[in-house]
């Protein structure tokens, strides 16, 4: 058995970091939060090469005295906790002091501070956890933090970490919500030298939305504020016909720290049942505030989950608060009614509205009017010439004689009566003379040839021989079942020979069908090029997760570049696939690709969302044509399972049938 010993003191640094420091983002988290903690109005935050390469924190707090420099990267060193007792009572983001001796661990750092109103500042530089020497040096008032080379001197951990523009989206949504959950905080984010986002800082939640997570969500939003029992919840959420195609708009804070809660989550959705499409899902930005003896923020190394002493309580606040804002402000706006006698009739000949009162005396003031004289019809030419003026012939010289009529009108009235004119009398109707029959044309004289040659019999285009005999076609082989309807425009029924009935869900098998049919291909699916390219704002760790993917969406047959802001701009979209469904596909495929881990199950998990997709809906009308293909298949036995294991058919037997109706 081999012996315990106590390991050495950098190998412990290690391990205590990988619990701390998972990746750059997590980095940038424990950073920011101090920077928080020490008061800062404004933080900067910088990153190269998505955070591998440098990660600069800088911001205007409080500082730290240049003599406390190297205990604050000692391990435990903690200015927030002074007892046990205060474990119960956590107001702060970060309490551990864990944060900087792990990140010196595995990194090179370097720190300048100085005090707010005190003179020089300070510089401290350590490497793998070893401090320099403290030097005096220029500095603003709060702390800049360098990190450079994150797991320089840790192999194992530096080769899972991904491309840079997963780690650069990981950073960036970090960033949103640190500052969606301290708005009064002016926060800036600068990528390989460009500025991604600032934030206004100006204490309002709609603006930090805005400026985060973009104006199209932000004009989606509708805002909300309740509780009780202790429990406040304010913020925003998303109005029933903006739902999303996943998750990853869900923000919620507890205490001003960003949390994952499936607690929360459950409550929010529950206030949207019956309100929101199948499918989809409500974005918020919500923040729950409650005593801090009420909640436990010590139960995970990264803070990122708390337990709730009253989880009730707190479920309750956030769905009633979500129900009442939905209640007052989600539903359309009744049109006002409009007072009696304000209604206007833009055709005053019928339907009139009025009440008994002025229609009686309407009616009397009618009664009293003496009769109106009969119209005179309106006036319409005369059908015959005499009365219609000087006939054309007269202005014709007479050695030209009448001018010929024309045979097609001869005997013809020109046009029918118009409605509401006299039709010509009787001793106006004169008849016309009949017309002088025509002369019979002289005939042509032809030319004859003395000779005509022999009739020879004509060649037919086809030789006779061969031309082929007309077949009979074949009666089609009448299929062993028989479409017996459809009902609810979602389950076909089938009855077969053997007198049983199916039932066929025709969303499940198509989806079926289009996946093993994606599946199979070997060349890309067919495109279709948008009129308008859609911009589809996905925000910045979808929208970056699907341009690191870009091969595997040309597969697809998506067409996709980067619009900036975490917006894509589709200019292609599969052939099978309607255009207005590409923004619910790609939120749905970037939802796939963070829960993929292999690229064969991430490139299959895709294939179901295109296929889901593009498969006819439950309660559209289908053709009997397609109907009868969807039915060929599952009676073939190809089509049995939907690709996410739900079945396409349900049996039912005669004897089952009987049975049902007690006559078995």
């Amino acid at each position: 058995m081999p012996h315990i010993e106590t390991l050495p003191s950098h190998v412990a640094d290690l391990i205590a970091a990988g619990e701390v420091v998972e990746r750059p983002a997590s980095v940038v988290k424990e950073l920011v939060e101090n920077a928080l903690d020490a008061h800062s109005s404004a933080v900067t935050v910088e990153i190269r090469r998505g955070g591998m390469g440098l990660i600069r924190v800088s911001d205007n707090g409080c500082g730290v005295a240049p003599a406390e420099l190297p205990t604050a990267f000692l391990r435990h060193a903690t200015s927030k906790l002074r007892s046990a007792e205060d474990l119960g009572n956590i107001a702060t983001l970060g309490f551990r002091g864990e944060a900087l001796a792990a990140i010196s661990a595995v990194s090179r750092v370097e720190i300048h501070t100085r005090l707010r109103g005190e003179g020089p500042g300070a510089r401290l530089i350590l490497e793998g956890g070893v401090p320099g020497r403290v030097e005096e040096t220029g500095a603003p008032e709060g702390t800049t933090i360098l990190v450079r080379d994150l797991f320089y001197n840790t192999p194992a951990r530096l080769k899972f970490m991904k491309k840079d523009s997963a780690e650069t989206a990981a950073v960036s949504g970090l960033v949103q919500h640190l500052a969606l959950s301290h708005p009064a905080v002016s926060f800036k984010f600068v990528k390989d030298g460009a500025e991604a986002l600032h934030t206004p800082g100006d204490g309002r939640l709609d603006s930090a939305i805005y400026a985060a997570l973009g104006r199209d969500f932000a004009r989606s939003l509708l805002p909300v504020k309740g509780g009780g029992d202790g429990v406040a919840v304010t913020g925003f959420i998303t109005r029933p016909l903006q739902g999303r195609g996943s998750r990853s708009m869900q923000v919620f804070f507890v205490n001003g720290r960003f949390i994952k809660s499936q607690l929360l989550t459950a409550a929010l959705e529950e206030g949207y049942r019956n309100q929101l499409m199948k499918g989809r899902f409500p974005g918020c930005v919500l923040a729950v505030e409650l005593p801090v003896t009420q909640v436990d923020v010590n139960v995970h190394p990264a803070k990122t989950q708390v337990k709730f002493a009253r989880e009730k309580a707190v479920f309750d606040a956030v769905y009633h608060t979500v129900l009442d804002a939905l209640a007052e402000q989600g539903g359309p706006l009744p049109a006002p009614a409009a007072a009696l006698g304000t209604v206007q009739n833009p055709r005053g000949d019928f339907f009139q509205s009025m009440d008994a009162k002025t229609y009686r005396q309407r009616e009397a003031k009618t009664a009293d009017r003496p009769p109106a004289p009969p119209q005179k019809p309106a006036s319409f030419p005369a059908w015959n010439t005499e009365q219609a003026g000087p006939r054309l012939s007269d202005s014709v010289p007479p050695s030209r004689g009448k001018l010929p009529e024309r045979p097609a009108l001869r005997g013809r009235t020109p046009f029918p009566p118009l409605r509401g004119d006299a039709p010509p009398s009787v001793a106006e109707r004169r008849p016309e003379p009949p017309p002088p029959a025509p002369a019979e044309p002289a005939p042509l004289a032809r030319e004859v040839p003395e000779a005509l040659p022999a009739k020879r019999p004509p060649v037919p285009a086809i030789p006779q021989a061969d031309v082929p005999e007309q077949l009979a076609l074949e009666p089609a082989e009448e299929a062993p079942w028989r479409i017996a309807g459809e009902v609810l425009h979602t389950y076909i029924v089938c009855e077969s020979e053997e007198g049983n009935v199916f039932l066929i869900d025709k969303h499940a098998a198509h989806e079926r069908m289009h996946f093993d049919r994606l599946k199979a291909a070997l060349e890309p699916p067919m495109r279709q090029t948008l009129l308008t390219p859609a911009a589809v704002d996905l925000g910045r760790e979808d929208g970056a997760l699907l341009l690191e993917n870009l091969p595997l969406l040309e597969e697809l047959g998506f067409s996709c570049e980067d619009f900036g802001g975490g917006a894509v701009l589709v200019r292609e979209v599969p052939a099978d696939l309607d255009a207005g469904d590409a923004a619910a596909t790609l939120e749905e495929i970037a939802g796939n690709l963070r829960s993929g881990r292999s690229l064969a199950e991430r490139r299959e998990n895709l294939l179901h969302t295109m296929a889901c997709k593009a498969a006819i809906k439950g309660g559209w009308k289908s053709d009997t044509a397609e109907l009868r293909v969807l039915v060929e298949k599952v009676q073939r036995g190809e089509v049995k399972y939907c690709p996410h294991g739900r079945p396409v058919a349900v049996k039912l037997t005669r004897y089952e049938l009987e049975k049902m109706f007690k006559r078995a």
